[in-house]
């Protein structure tokens, strides 16, 4: 085969060809025509629906820019409000006590069950008597014996004081039963403390609740040795009727803090659950601690809840929710309509032709889904509180009442059925303005 042809690199060969420069011609008039009249040609569908489409978009999007938007609006009211302070804390149980024996015993009866509530002075479990019963008999023999000792003592005595007298006996004798006299007395006092023992032994095997409250687990079973030394003991008692809860706040709060209790009005505090949404109890502040942990910068505070239902449990963490203040006659407006971009805070405010103004407001405390406004709205005014992705300065806006939206949602679920029980039919139904907004609402 030749190695070495002459005008063989293709590129050149290609353009140098006629049919090229033929095809190449036919498609850039192709273009040229089709630019400058398919448009208007019947026989150019492709461009024409381009086209067409094209402009339907516009056209549609001038029409959205135009159409009212569906927003919820709610007034702006005047109202009491209280000014909270929020902490965690923690209930702690009034007392806690660990039911021991004082004395050394086997256990009898137990007479309580896991769980209980007992009073103060209940009987919750007995040992076995019979050791401290032969001790107080022991202890009344010997003191019975003792009396009788002294009693001839005495009497020994009266007879020495005669015949000293008569100069029969010396002062010694005399003195000597006097000391003898003394010594049984002692002797009597001794066996009546040994009696005073053994009944207390017998009263230590009765064991008693010492303060009122509930009972946990017990700790020993019946007929095993119980010793004072053991650290166990036999049950733990706390005192939860009424209870305590701890919970600390920054120091910025103690000169508030301070002067409601020196004005005697107190300080009302809510033990809420772990969604922080719900108050188990209602109690009082008991006291503040005095002085502030350098650790944290927090004062400690007690708080006193009666838990008549029992709803506070010990060393369970609440939500702490402390009434501080009440702002009489404020303006609050709904949390939700409160915006925060470049203007800084501010709302929507719906005007009586329907559009909306920005607003700047200034906010003060917030009350679940209420906030103090200081400045910048007057009771009265509406508000969006829902629908305002889209709005911007003097958009127009289709205004629905918070009730109304709520009414729409409750007549929505049927809407979806047709009046004879089609479903196609409650699809093809017209959206109602005022379903959006009211969705993101709730």
């Amino acid at each position: 085969m030749p190695t070495d042809l002459p005008n063989s690199k293709p590129g050149k060969s290609f353009l140098r060809r006629p049919i090229t420069w033929i095809v190449l011609l036919i498609l850039g008039g192709l273009a040229w025509w089709g630019l400058h009249h398919g448009k208007d040609n019947p026989a150019a569908p492709g461009l024409s629906r381009f086209a067409g489409h094209s402009g339907g978009g516009r056209g549609q999007r001038g029409d959205m820019a135009n159409r009212p938007q569906a927003v919820i609006i709610a007034p702006v009211e005047q109202a009491n409000v209280p000014v909270h302070l929020d902490a965690i804390g923690t209930v702690t149980a009034r007392a806690t006590v660990t039911v021991r024996t004082r004395v050394d015993g086997q256990l009898m009866r137990v007479l309580f069950r896991e769980g209980q509530t007992v009073k103060a002075g209940d009987l919750l479990v007995e040992l076995d008597p019979r050791p401290f019963q032969v001790q107080l008999a022991q202890a009344e023999g010997q003191m019975a014996r003792d009396q009788a000792l002294l009693v001839n003592a005495k009497q020994d005595l009266e007879r020495y004081r005669t015949l000293v007298a008569q100069d029969s006996a010396t002062k010694q004798q005399l003195d000597a039963q006097e000391a003898l006299v003394r010594q049984y007395e002692g002797a009597v006092k001794t066996d009546q403390a040994a009696i005073d023992s053994a009944k207390l032994q017998l009263i230590y095997c009765r064991i008693t609740a010492p303060v009122s409250g509930r009972l946990g687990l017990r700790q020993v079973d019946i007929g095993n040795i119980v010793h004072a030394a053991d650290t166990n003991g036999l049950v733990v008692i706390t005192q939860v009727e009424p209870i305590d809860v701890v919970f600390a706040l920054p120091q910025q709060n103690i000169g508030a803090l301070l002067r409601k209790p020196h004005a005697g009005t107190g300080l009302f505090v809510d033990a809420q659950g772990s969604d922080n949404q719900r108050t188990i109890a209602r109690g009082k502040v008991l006291t503040i601690d005095n002085q502030i942990d350098t650790a944290t910068g927090t004062v400690k505070l007690k708080a006193e809840f009666a838990n008549d239902e029992l709803k506070l449990f010990p060393n369970q963490f609440v939500g702490v929710k402390l009434q501080l203040d009440v702002l009489p006659n404020a303006i609050v407006a709904p949390t939700s309509a409160i915006l925060r971009g470049s203007p800084g805070t501010f709302v929507y405010v719906a005007n009586a032709d329907n559009t909306v103004s920005v607003r700047p407001v200034k906010t003060g405390p917030s009350e679940n889904d209420r906030t103090v406004i200081e400045s910048g709205l007057k009771p009265g005014e509406q508000v969006v509180v829902d629908g305002t992705d889209k709005l911007r300065e003097g958009a127009k806006i289709e205004p629905v009442t918070r009730e109304a939206a709520a009414q729409a949602m409750t007549v929505k679920p049927h809407a979806h059925h047709g009046r004879n029980g089609d479903k196609s039919n409650g699809s093809r139904a017209p959206r109602n303005a005022a379903s959006a907004p009211a969705a993101r609402a709730e």
